[in-house]
C-alpha cells in the first residue's frame, strides 16, 4: 500500500509538472488566446477598417484607421477639435503629418522600433509568426487584485519589447504594456463584441500613469477585408502653401536676440504685435495664456506637455490667423496655449511666446549668430555655394538628428535652438558608455530649465565633439541627471545647444533635411562655464538664489539657496537683466570680485564672490 501511494504521488507531481510546463508554454497560451477571440476565423482576416470617437485632456474628436493585417501597413488620420494629424506606415516609410498637412519621415529616434512593435502587433504575428518574426517569452502569471494575467513578452525582429498581458480565465487580451522612449506606456482592452465570428475591442484606454491625459477610444464602425491599395499607406505630398513673403520676394531678413543662448524675433500675430517669440529648431508654435488672453484666442483643451523637467503641464490648442516674422506671412496655424510665466522667471523677462517647426519646415532659415540676423528663404529659391559643411538629418519627431561622436563614442544627436546649453549627454547613453567614469565631474547642479522645471547635471568638458563631418573642439558638456522627461530617452546620445551653434551660421534646410554650418569668429572662442557656483531667477524684482554649488565661491561667500540678490556690482535688477548678470558670473576671468547686495530674513548684508574655474 505504501508504494502504491507513492507511485500515485509521483504520478500526480507528474502530472502537475506537465500541466504547469503546458501552461508555462507561450505558444500554447497565444494559441488558446487566438482561440477565445475567433480562432480559424482570424485565417481569412486580411484587413480591417475602423472608425472610432476619441477623448484625451477634455477634447473630443474621431478617428479613422485602415490597417493592412498580412503585412502590418496603417494609416490613421484624427480630429480633436481644432487638432488634426496623420500617421502611416507603408511598409518602409514611419510618416507623420501634422495639423498643417505637412508630412515628413519620422527616422530618428525610437521610431524605426516602434513602427516594427506597431507593425508586428498590428499584422497579429504573435499568431501568425510567419508574418514577422520575434522572440516570445512566459515571464509567468501575475496577479492583479482579483484576477491573474499571463504575461507574455515579445521582441519582434527590429523592434523592442512589449508584454501582452492576457486574462487566465476568459484569455482574451486585457493590456500591453511597453517601455517606450520616455515612458511606460499600458493600453487597456475592454468590451470585446463578435464581427463575423472575431471578436475585438470596442473600447481601449491608453496611460503613462498620469490619469488626467488618459486616451479614451470607443469604437464606432468596423469594416473588416475592405479592399486595400498601396496609395493608401503613402506618405501625403506636400499642401498647398500657407506661406509666402510679401512683395513676392523669395526671402526676408530680421535681426534677433541671442539672450542666455536663446534666439528671441520680433512678430506679429493676427495684426498685433510685435511680440518676442523664442526661436526653437523643434517646438511646436506656443503662446502664452496671458498672450492668448491679450489676442483673444480661444484655447481648447488639456493636453499633456512635456520638456526637459520631470513635470507635466496643461497644455491647450488654438489657431492663429497670421503669424508674420519680417516680410513672411504664415496663415491658419495651430498654436500651443501654455503658461509661461515659470520659464519667464528663468530668462529674467517675459516670454510670449514660440516659434519652431512649422516655420522651419516652411523656409530654409539660416541664422547668423555672429551678426544676429535670421533669413527667412522660399525652399524652391534658395541654393548655396559657400564654404560650409552640410550634414544630413532625419527627423526626431520634429526635431533635426544628426549621426555624430563624442570623444569617438557614436550616437545620435538632436539639434536644439530652444537649448541654452552646449551639449546635454542623456543619462542613457552615458550609463551605457561610462562617461561619469571617464570624465570624472566634479560639478552636479542645475543645468537648464524648461517645460516640467529644473533639469539637473554633472558638468565637464569634453575633447571633441563631431557632428557628421564638424568638429567642435573641448565643449561644455553636461551629463544628464534627469530621471524623467525628454533627457532620459535611450535613443538620443546627446542634445546640442545654443553654446555651441553659436559658434557657427548655421542654415536650416529641411526640405532637403540638411544643416550647412558655417564657421564664425566665435568658432575657437570657448563656451564659458557659471564661476561663482550658482543659478539664479527672476522673482519679485530680485534675483532669486536657487541653488548653490556646495564649496563653490557662492557658498563660500555665505549664500543660501532662498537668498534674493537685490544688486550686482551696484546695479539693482532694474539696471541689469538677468542675462546681463550671467553674464557677469560667467565671462569675466577667475579672479575677479563681484559685489552682492543680499536680501534675507528681513536683513540686507553685503558680500563678495571671487570668480574661479569651476570645470
Amino acid at each position: 500500500m505504501k508504494t502504491k501511494k507513492f507511485l500515485l504521488f509521483l504520478s500526480l507531481l507528474w502530472l502537475v509538472a506537465v500541466v504547469c510546463q503546458a501552461l508555462e508554454n507561450p505558444k500554447d497560451i497565444l494559441a488558446r488566446a487566438k482561440d477565445a477571440s475567433g480562432g480559424a476565423a482570424w485565417d481569412s482576416v486580411f484587413s480591417m477598417h475602423s472608425k472610432v470617437a476619441l477623448a484625451v485632456g477634455g477634447m473630443k474628436g474621431t478617428g479613422e484607421s485602415w490597417e493592412d493585417i498580412l503585412k502590418g501597413r496603417s494609416f490613421t488620420s484624427f480630429q480633436l477639435g481644432i487638432f488634426t494629424g496623420a500617421e502611416g506606415f507603408d511598409g518602409r516609410t514611419v510618416w507623420s503629418q501634422d495639423p498643417s498637412k505637412h508630412s515628413h519621415a519620422e527616422e530618428g529616434g525610437d521610431a524605426k522600433e516602434e513602427a516594427v512593435n506597431d507593425a508586428f502587433r498590428r499584422s497579429l504575428a504573435y499568431w501568425f509568426p510567419e508574418r514577422w518574426e520575434g522572440a516570445v517569452e512566459y515571464p509567468g502569471l501575475k496577479q492583479q487584485n482579483d484576477r491573474q494575467f499571463h504575461v507574455i513578452r515579445i521582441t519582434p525582429r527590429g523592434g523592442r519589447a512589449f508584454d501582452l498581458w492576457i486574462d487566465a480565465r476568459t484569455y482574451l487580451l486585457d493590456r500591453i504594456v511597453e517601455k517606450t522612449a520616455m515612458e511606460t506606456r499600458t493600453t487597456y482592452f475592454s468590451d470585446y463584441r463578435e464581427i463575423s465570428g472575431i471578436k475585438i475591442p470596442y473600447l481601449s484606454r491608453s496611460t503613462n500613469g498620469e490619469v488626467r491625459y488618459d486616451q479614451l477610444i470607443t469604437v464606432e464602425s468596423v469594416e473588416l477585408n475592405a479592399p486595400l491599395n498601396d496609395e493608401m499607406f503613402r506618405m501625403p505630398g506636400p499642401p498647398p502653401p500657407d506661406f509666402a513673403i510679401s512683395g513676392g520676394r523669395s526671402s526676408t531678413t530680421v535681426p534677433f536676440e541671442l539672450l542666455n543662448n536663446h534666439i528671441y524675433v520680433q512678430a506679429v500675430l493676427n495684426g498685433k504685435g510685435p511680440f518676442r517669440l523664442l526661436c526653437d529648431t523643434g517646438g511646436q508654435n506656443i503662446v502664452s495664456v496671458d498672450l492668448a488672453r491679450e489676442l483673444g484666442l480661444k484655447s481648447e483643451g488639456a493636453l499633456q506637455g512635456r520638456g526637459v523637467g520631470e513635470k507635466s503641464e496643461d497644455v491647450g490648442m488654438t489657431k492663429v490667423q497670421a503669424l508674420q516674422i519680417g516680410e513672411a506671412t504664415l496663415s491658419n496655424q495651430i498654436f500651443a496655449v501654455f503658461s509661461l510665466s515659470a520659464l519667464g522667471d528663468v530668462e529674467g523677462m517675459p516670454i510670449q511666446g514660440l516659434v519652431g517647426y512649422e516655420v522651419f519646415k516652411r523656409f530654409v532659415v539660416s541664422i547668423d549668430y555672429e551678426h544676429g540676423r535670421l533669413t527667412l528663404t522660399v525652399p524652391s529659391a534658395f541654393s548655396y555655394a559657400g564654404p560650409g559643411t552640410a550634414v544630413p538629418f532625419k527627423f526626431n519627431g520634429q526635431i533635426p538628428q544628426v549621426e555624430g561622436e563624442i570623444d569617438g563614442v557614436a550616437g545620435k544627436f538632436d539639434i536644439d535652438t530652444g537649448s541654452r546649453s552646449s551639449l546635454t549627454v542623456l543619462a542613457p547613453f552615458a550609463e551605457k558608455h561610462s562617461l561619469k567614469a571617464r570624465y570624472k565631474p566634479k560639478v552636479e547642479t542645475i543645468t537648464g530649465w524648461g517645460v516640467g522645471g529644473p533639469a539637473r547635471g554633472l558638468v565637464t568638458r569634453a575633447q571633441v565633439l563631431k557632428l557628421g563631418n564638424v568638429t567642435v573642439e573641448n565643449p561644455l558638456t553636461e551629463i544628464s541627471a534627469q530621471t524623467k522627461g525628454a533627457f532620459t530617452d535611450p535613443y538620443v546620445a546627446g542634445n546640442v545647444g545654443g553654446g555651441v551653434l553659436k559658434r557657427f551660421n548655421v542654415i536650416f534646410d529641411y526640405d532637403r533635411q540638411r544643416l550647412i554650418f558655417e564657421r564664425n569668429a566665435n568658432y575657437s572662442r570657448p563656451d564659458d562655464y557659471d564661476r561663482a557656483g550658482l543659478w539664479l531667477n527672476l522673482a519679485n524684482g530680485a534675483f532669486k538664489v536657487v541653488s548653490v554649488l556646495p564649496k563653490g565661491p557662492a557658498a563660500e561667500a555665505g549664500l543660501r539657496e532662498g537668498d534674493l540678490i537685490v544688486a550686482i556690482g551696484g546695479k539693482t535688477p532694474a539696471e541689469l537683466s538677468l542675462p546681463a548678470a550671467r553674464r557677469m558670473l560667467t565671462s569675466n576671468p577667475p579672479g575677479t570680485k563681484i559685489r552682492l547686495r543680499v536680501g534675507s530674513g528681513g536683513k540686507t548684508r553685503e558680500v563678495t564672490v571671487t570668480l574661479r574655474d569651476l570645470i
